[in-house]
This record gives C-alpha cells, structure tokens and sequence, in this order.
C-alpha cells in the first residue's frame, strides 16, 4: 500500500539582518511548496537572520527580531496548514543556541537546538552559539510573550527530539551535524525516523560540492530514509557566496535538487516519495537488531498526516519522483558563475553605480572584467526567463526611472551602463598591452578610458627631489634595489588613487541620474597574495575582488574556457601574452616578468599553498612531504623534468616560507575577495596567523642537516659505485 508524501526544502537567498526581506523570502517559499502539494517544509540554517550575522550573535536586538519575524511568517494566513521547519537564533536560560523551530498552524511544536557547531574554516559558530550537550533530553521553553500571546502557548519542547506524525516520524539535524563520525541521523534512524531534515549553511568552494553531496548520499544508502538538505544561497554580506544545491534524497538516490549558481531569490525544491520505500529498504534482521540497543529519543506528537491517504490521491498527476542523474560544473564554470553570482548580489544590495577596475591588459584583471561580463550574461538570462526581481534591480542600477520600460537585449547593453575600465598607462607600457585592454573592453561592451599616469609619478618624484636633491633610479639606470622598488610602488600606488578618483566621477560626468559612484574591483589571484607580490594599497586595493580566492592556474583555465564558452576570441592573447607588472622600463635586454619577479612558478606557489594550509605544514613537514613528490621521478611535477634534488627542494621550501613570512602583514589589508580556494591566505577569518614573523631558523637547520646528511649518504653510494665499476 503506497503512503505518498510531497516534501519541500528551499534556497533562499537571505541577507545577514535583513529581517524584513528574509521574513517575504521564507513566506514565499511556503507559498510555492504549498501549490506544489508539500506537507512539510524545510529552510536554510539561521534562515530569519540570515546565516552571516557574526557578531550580532552576541546582541540582544537579534533575539527580540528573530521572535517577532516568526510570529509574522507563523501568523501568516499562506502559512497554515503546512509543517514549518524554519531556522532562527534562540536564547534558552541565558544560553545562545542555533536552532530549528517545527511548526504547524500557529502552533509551535518543537525547538531543536544544534548540537555540533561549525568552528572551523570560515566558521565559528562556537563563538556566537553553545552546543546543545544533552542528546536524547527535552525541556520545556517558556516562550516571549511577543509569540505566545498570538499563538496561544506559554511553552514548548526544546531539545534533542523527534516528531511523531499520525502516518510517519521526522526529525531534525543542521548542517555540520550532518558531517561529524557519529552524526545523529545514524541513532535517530534506528529509533524509528524516516524524515531527516538538514538545514545548512554550506558555503561555495571550488571543487567542494561533489563531496557535500556524496556524504549526504551516503546519509540514506546505508540506513535508508528520506533527507531533505535544505541550503542558503547568495552573498549574505560577506566573502562567502552559499551555493544552494538544496535536495531531496530516498534510500540513497537523489530525487530532486536544486540549482548551485542562479539570480533567483527563492527556490523549492520538492519530490513526492513512497515511506513504504523506506520501510522496505529497512527490512534486514541486522537492521532490527541494531534498532532494539540504539538510543531512544524522546516523541513530540503532532496530530497531522504527512502523507495523503490513498483514496485521496491523484495518481496520474501526483506521481512518485523518479531518481535523477546530477551533473556537476567544471572549475572553470564554478568560477564563471560562482562569481558571477556574487559580484550580482554585492552589487545590487550595496545600492552602487557600477564596477570600475583599472585594465592592465594582463590576465588578472581580464579575468576579474570577464566575471562581470559573466554576470551580465545571467541577468540577461534571468530577465528573458521573467524574473521580475532582477529586471527592476538592473534598472535601479543604471539609473533609470521608475516608469521605465527599458529591458537590456545582450549582456554587452548592461555592461555599457554598469562596467568602466581604464588602461593607466606609463611609459613602461607596452602598446601590446594598451592595445589588449582597449580590445577587450569593446568586445565585452565596458565603457572604457585611456589615461597616462607619467605626470602624476613624476611629480611624486619631484615632491623627494626637491627636498633631497637625489633623484632615484631604475635598476636598469644603475639604482639600488630600494630605488627600484620605490619607483615601481609609486606608480601602482598612483593607480589605486587614480581608480578612487575615476570611480567616484564617471557615473556623475556621464549624466547617470542621481550620479553616484562605483565600486573598485580588485584583480590580485591567491597565489600572488600567498606569496606576498603585490604592493600595499597599489590596485590590489579595491572595495571588492572577485578572483581573489582564485589560483592562477584556475583562472588560466577559466579564460581559456570563456574564449570558447563567453564567444570572446580577443582572450586568447591573454593567454599567450607574458604575465608582467610593466612597472619597470623595458630594453633591449630585460622586460619585466611576474614569475621571474617573484621567484617561484604559479604550479610551486599552489601546491606550497595547499601543504601549509590544506596539509598543515610548516617548513619541515612540507620539505619532507616534497621529497616524496617532487623528488620522486615517478610523481614529479612533469614527468618530462627530472626530480629535483634535496638541495633543490630545501633551497625552494626555504624560499617560500621566507618570502611568506616577510609578506604576511600585506594580507591585514587585503581587498575582501569571494572565498574560492582552500588554501586562501584571507587574513580576516579563515586564515589566522600573526603578520610579524621570527626567521624560521629552527626548521631550516633541521633542513640544512637533512640535506648534508643525504648528499653525504649519495655520495658514499657513488663511491661504491665506483669502486665495483673498478673491480
């Protein structure tokens, strides 16, 4: 006998505080799970403040709204009639908990607060929230006024428990709980749920959504069940773009899910199963027997059917979802439409004029004006599709009127009103690279400007001179290292100054109603950061940057794709063209190179990157980790080179982490850049370290004595050799 159940889980795309807005979003997503036939719908974790509030964690305000948004979205006449599973802040006896509140017409059912909390990475859930301690116990929660006296209660269950419906049983976990070795999915289970929901939080990384979705698979295939992860989407405020993907899975096999990269504010996500499925899959003795020992949890009733009963179904148009195939972005489009997505939500929430970046003609800050061209394309996309929302949003942005009729037919139209690029150039540039950055400003339709900076470099100059007396010069005009390095920083610096100025009068010299100004977008890759190779508040300094948390050999990768992809064949000489600074002149023996600057190659910049953070190395471990690797003919870093020697790899290891430690304090004021890579040296939250640094001296003469002690070892080796070659 077939017990269908319709269920619901949703993306929304909140804002850290944004009370009202994230109050409309959660109504609607209840409106649209309802005309889908959904009993029981499910939100993203924190989803009525919006998961990125931070320290407003620690503020009473955040409380007192949390209730009051409630009690309006639980009030709501579109809200009735249906089970709620919302998320929001609580505070129990003086106690700050992350919590899920079931809900049902008016009614609060139960208070479910997280019990493993997110504390590492970008998280720190455990400096705003306590876990909850006490599985399987249930208290009473003496509810605020404010709710109780519209919904008629003045307690509710809080705690570790689990709802019985009159056709099924369901209960909660949120998001990190769902990735712990003794998650509770596994107890609950065995005791009797067939319903999990999880409400996350999950944030966008490169290549990361494969391994979320296989763990949540894996959540079911063992055990059976029905899992329903519900998932934030959107830039809520900060470095982090939450990339949806919200789904719904039987037994192992996923039914439903939901887009990672899209405009839209609001989506649902629903599947109608068999929970005779279930019950199926859990038939095995084993099962059974483990089921009788397993943990008993504490059951709130709830007088409601999940599942419609069989003589009210409609078969014919209420079938049972069938499993779907999932197919996953590339890298390349991740970083296409990653962030693409975010720069739209910063944009349109920040209430700016536009982007400004000043285009160099190199590869980094082509990449960063292909991201908004990518942006352009899905707003062009969204509105074509009917998205109202996004339409109204891109016409407040350019500065049109309210009676406006005005929709952009290509992204090219959006880009012209929105986009402004200017090559700053000097006498060290290149007409190769002018001549690139004004090609790919017309192809991409940015609104474009040409400027020399020489005038105001050399006044600069003059300010030292006429104090000094000295005139400083180049290394190639016989000048010191100091007199290079100031006179290349000088120039970049002009360029963050001359950014500001332009960004804060081109809206107004080109009559945009209202004027305003534009955001200054940054183009500095994480390895570049990593390494420390930028100059402090040069044109690494901007408001935002989108490819800050991209690795150079990605965005290599990502143009390469654009070119095909974007139709844009002017990013192929990107591709060819020599990564350089054009800071210093250029003759007939030395034009300036970004790898020769800096020492190392991209490829050895990633993988030193990924073995301090990723592997948590110091100088030691990670020179013992590349003996294996680049010391190894078999796994070298190209198979046509051979290994290097451990002389090599000390003296490259030792480079590194010297240059690291030198550059540090440069990432105490890097441009907040959109989270990508894990091995991102973001100095804000994810990656804490002091930015003042002892030598490493310590681990080098461990080094340095590993070394001798090989080379010796090799050399008596060789001896031998030489000596049966004797005999």
């Amino acid at each position: 006998m077939a017990h269908l159940v319709t269920l619901a889980c949703c993306s929304l795309n909140q804002w850290a505080l944004d009370f009202k807005g994230n109050a409309n979003r959660i109504i609607e997503s209840i409106v649209r799970a309802k005309a889908a036939g959904a009993s029981l719908r499910v939100g993203p974790e924190l989803e009525i403040t919006g998961y990125g509030c931070l320290d407003h964690y620690l503020e009473g305000d955040i409380f007192l709204h949390s209730w009051e948004a409630l009690t309006e979205i639980i009030d709501h006449n579109a809200c009735q009639d249906i089970v709620l599973d919302i998320g929001m802040p609580i505070r129990h006896k003086n106690v700050r908990y992350n919590c899920r509140v079931i809900c049902y017409n008016r009614k609060i059912v139960l208070i479910r607060p997280k019990m493993w909390l997110a504390n590492d990475g970008n998280y720190r859930e455990m400096r705003y929230f306590t876990p909850w301690m006490r599985p399987g116990h249930v208290e009473d929660y003496y509810l605020e006024s404010i709710v109780g006296t519209i919904i008629g209660q003045t307690e509710v269950p809080f705690g570790d428990g689990i709802i019985s419906t009159r056709d099924t049983c369901f209960a909660c976990e949120t998001c990190e709980e769902l990735f712990t070795p003794a998650a509770p999915h596994g107890p609950m289970g065995l005791d009797g749920v067939e319903i999990f929901s999880n409400s996350s939080g999950s944030h966008f990384e490169l290549r990361k959504l494969k391994t979320r979705l296989d763990l949540i698979i894996e959540t079911t295939r063992k055990s059976g069940g029905i899992y329903l992860y519900a998932n934030q989407k959107g830039c809520d405020g900060d470095r982090l773009y939450y990339d949806g993907s919200s789904m719904i899975i039987c037994n192992g096999k996923i039914l439903a899910c939901g887009s990672q990269f899209s405009l839209d504010d609001v989506e649902v996500v629903t599947a109608t199963v068999d929970l005779e499925d279930v019950r199926s899959f859990r038939s095995s003795p084993s099962r059974g027997l483990q089921s009788q020992q397993a943990q008993k949890f504490p059951r709130i009733s709830l007088k409601v059917r999940l599942s419609k009963r069989v003589e009210d179904h409609n078969y014919p148009l209420e079938g049972q979802s069938e499993p779907i195939d999932l197919k996953y972005h590339t890298p390349e489009e991740e970083i296409a439409l990653g962030g693409a997505c975010w720069l739209w939500d910063y944009l349109r929430r920040c209430h700016a004029a536009g982007f400004f970046i000043p285009l160099s003609g190199g590869i980094d800050s082509c990449a960063t004006s292909v991201l908004v061209f990518s942006m352009c394309r899905l707003v062009v996309s969204a509105i074509q599709k009917g998205n109202e929302q996004v339409l109204q949003d891109v016409r407040r942005i350019t500065g049109e009127t309210d009676d406006s009729n005005w929709a952009p037919a290509s992204p090219q139209e959006i880009m012209n009103r929105l986009f402004h690029t200017t090559f700053m150039g000097s006498k060290n540039s290149s007409s190769d690279t002018r001549k690139r950055a004004k090609d790919l400003a017309h192809d991409i339709g940015a609104y474009h400007v040409n400027i020399d900076i020489d005038t105001v470099t050399t006044a600069i100059v003059n300010v030292f001179y006429s104090w000094s007396n000295w005139m400083p010069k180049f290394k190639s005009a016989g000048g010191s290292v100091a007199e290079n390095l100031a006179l290349q920083n000088i120039q970049a610096r002009s360029r963050m100054v001359l950014a500001y100025l332009f960004a804060q009068l081109l809206p107004a010299f080109r009559g945009r109603r209202r004027g305003g100004s534009l955001l200054v977008l940054g183009s500095a890759n994480v390895d570049e950061a990593l390494r420390g190779y930028l100059t402090k508040y040069d044109c690494s300094s901007a408001d935002i940057n989108p490819i800050g948390g991209i690795s150079k050999t990605d965005l290599k990768a990502f143009i390469a794709w654009a070119c095909t992809n974007f139709d844009l064949p002017i990013l192929s000489t990107f591709l060819s063209a020599v990564p350089t600074a054009e800071l210093e002149p250029i003759t007939s023996s030395y034009v300036q190179s970004d790898e020769a600057d800096m020492g190392i190659s991209y490829a050895e910049l990633s993988t030193f990157g990924r073995l301090r953070k990723n592997d948590k190395l110091g100088p030691w471990g990670a020179y013992c980790k590349l003996l294996s690797t680049w010391g190894s003919q078999k796994t070298s870093q190209n198979q046509t080179e051979k290994p290097l020697s451990p002389r090599q790899i000390a003296e490259k290891t030792k480079f590194f982490f010297t240059k690291y430690a030198i550059n540090r304090h440069k990432m105490t004021v890097l441009t907040p850049s959109l989270h990508m890579e894990q091995y991102s040296p973001d100095d804000n939250r994810f990656d804490l370290r002091p930015f003042l640094y002892p030598g490493f001296d310590w681990a080098y003469a461990k080094i340095d004595r590993d070394v001798e002690r090989r080379e010796k070892a090799e050399s008596g080796t060789e001896k031998e050799r030489e000596e049966d070659d004797l005999d």
